[in-house]
């Protein structure tokens, strides 16, 4: 991913996406290598530091990522967690190996302890952590498999934890975003139907399904991001924020199953969408 991040941006590919309020564009000061599943590098095999995909990288492991960015910036305010990975995502939890529940876990929860051990240190009082759940944590989402709901699950339970302790010893606030489905590049490789990938379809039910009838967008997620880092947040910790236009409220899909949008090839048309129907006597009798 490193790899790829670092030729998109050389090539412009952000450029878009980098222009702030001012019409000036962010600027990236440094990017760090990062592997989240090794803590200090006497985690490392020997087959991964021989591995092509290393080659070139100058400590990669949490702790040393921690110690460099200590060395370049001193103190910092903001650590946002935002990684994930289960090798057997694609398959249900009944043929789910131990070995791939495990690295699901390591990479997308106990991560984010390691992270909090390395870095709360080194970040000033009052400073934020973020992390990016998902309702699997809470309810069943089929499809999404290879243990990674019991890893959401577990990144929200450590992050109460967490939010305990490195609040006493660090003055350091903890939160999760539990975000509705975007059309991530991960995501886009969960699980393929006939017609649609698992998020396309994600997206399609929360739009038919959600209190707010609108697409969700990475913007939405930044700017509670945004709000949760921000002095305003200041007396917030330990809490999962749900930003997915209300969809973890409901207890009912009413407008659209997951059985015929997974049948369709393309999304859902603004004309399709129910509205406010169903919401009143009025509505429900017309």
């Amino acid at each position: 991913m490193l790899g790829i991040f670092e030729k998109s941006l050389k090539a412009g590919k952000f450029d878009d996406d980098m222009i702030l309020d001012d019409g000036s564009k962010m600027v990236i000061e440094k990017i760090y290598p990062l592997d989240a599943v090794f803590d200090v590098p006497e985690d490392v095999p020997e087959d991964v530091m021989s591995n092509k995909r290393y080659a070139g990288l100058d400590g990669f492991t949490i702790q040393e990522c921690a110690d460099k960015v200590a060395a370049d910036y001193g103190k910092i305010d903001i650590f946002i967690h935002s990684l994930a990975n289960g090798p057997e995502v694609a398959k249900p939890l009944l043929e789910t190996s131990r070995t791939g529940y495990i690295a699901a876990m390591s990479a997308s929860s106990y991560s984010l302890v390691s992270c909090v051990q390395r870095f709360a240190p080194i970040m000033n009082k009052g400073g934020s952590v973020i992390s990016l759940g998902f309702i699997a944590s809470q309810q069943v989402v089929p499809s999404y498999g290879g243990g990674m709901s019991s890893a959401k699950a577990q990144l929200e339970s450590d992050t109460r934890v967490l939010a305990w302790e490195a609040g006493r010893n660090y003055g350091v606030r903890v939160n999760c975003i539990s975000a509705g489905p975007l059309k991530s590049r991960a995501a886009s490789a969960i699980a393929q139907g006939d017609q649609r990938t698992f998020i396309e379809v994600g997206i399609d039910y929360y739009l038919a399904n959600a209190p707010l009838q609108k697409n969700l967008y990475s913007d939405d997620i930044g700017s509670t991001v945004c709000g949760m880092v921000a002095p305003a947040f200041g007396a917030v910790t330990g809490t999962v924020l749900y930003v997915d236009n209300g969809m973890h409220a409901m207890g009912w899909a009413c407008e659209q199953a997951g059985e015929k949008l997974w049948k369709r090839s393309e999304p859902l048309r603004e004309d399709e969408l129910m509205g406010a129907k169903y919401t009143s006597q009025d509505a429900a009798s017309s």
